[in-house]
């Protein structure tokens, strides 16, 4: 009988023969018609003009670091919320805790002007 190892092993082996064979039979199957029109930066028909470095405004980057703040906060929440009653008081002060943190943070960043598109 096989060991847990010798399983992992197969199964492993399974992934990467199933991967390559999917990849080769890929390239096989696909139809290949070279065009210039391919091979240049941007497959739109229209040809680049100008720089291709875009300078955005700092506001942007701001913008999605809070929301994937708000959205990480909601993975801590969710789950706290769901057993909120089997955990107890101390659980209930440290999320207290921790969405205080978070409101001063949006406080911070609503006062500096970092929700706004202007």
């Amino acid at each position: 009988m096989m060991n847990a190892f010798a399983v992992v092993f197969v199964f492993t082996l399974l992934a990467v023969a199933f991967a390559a064979v999917t990849l080769l039979a890929a390239k096989v199957l696909r139809p290949s018609v070279p065009d210039a029109r391919k091979t240049t930066t941007y497959e739109c028909g229209i040809p680049a003009t100008g720089s291709t470095e875009v300078k955005l405004n700092i506001r942007f980057h701001a913008f999605a670091l809070l929301f994937v703040l708000f959205d990480a906060e909601v993975l801590f929440v969710y789950p706290w919320a769901v057993s909120a009653r089997d955990l107890g008081t101390f659980a209930l002060a440290e999320m207290g805790v921790f969405l205080a943190v978070l409101a001063l943070g949006l406080a911070f960043a609503w006062r500096k002007g970092a929700l706004t598109w202007e």
